[in-house]
């Protein structure tokens, strides 16, 4: 099972990534990061936990949408060694560009299946990602 879920997370991934890359220079990474400040500014810390990758790539993708002037970067005030991450004005009409393709790639990956069908397999994802967490004793592991 680790394999096939390998396989087709590369799959859709390359697919995805292409359209960013192509349509707007952006990398998984980037956008995983992007998704995640959508909903409102995070430390770099918890960053890492809910995007799934590790420090590197997440400081990586930052600094690269800092430079693009999609993400700003502030220092924690309490603590000058963390960093709060937001999507920055121009971040968010990209992200509200880029949100409707995203859904669109879903949606067509999963239309030959019932709503019920999509609902079960979004559940089964969730318990397949907890229990592996749990399993690797609370750390989120970053995909290959």
């Amino acid at each position: 099972m680790p394999y096939r879920l390998a396989t087709a997370s590369a799959a859709v991934s390359r697919l995805i990534a292409r359209a960013y890359e192509d349509r707007f220079g952006l990398t998984i990474p980037q956008w995983r990061l992007m998704s995640v400040l959508a909903e409102g500014p995070l430390t770099q810390h918890t960053a890492v936990t809910r995007t799934a990758m590790d420090k590197v790539r997440v400081s990586r993708a930052a600094q690269e949408l800092v430079v693009r002037r999609l993400v700003a970067r502030t220092t924690v005030r309490s603590d000058r060694r963390s960093h709060t991450l937001e999507l920055t004005a121009a971040g968010r009409r990209l992200f509200a560009e880029i949100a409707p393709l995203a859904l669109a790639y879903e949606a067509t990956l999963l239309a030959g299946l019932a709503p019920s069908e999509v609902a079960t397999f979004k559940r089964l994802l969730d318990h397949l990602e907890t229990a592996a967490i749990q399993l690797a004793g609370g750390e989120t592991i970053s995909p290959p």
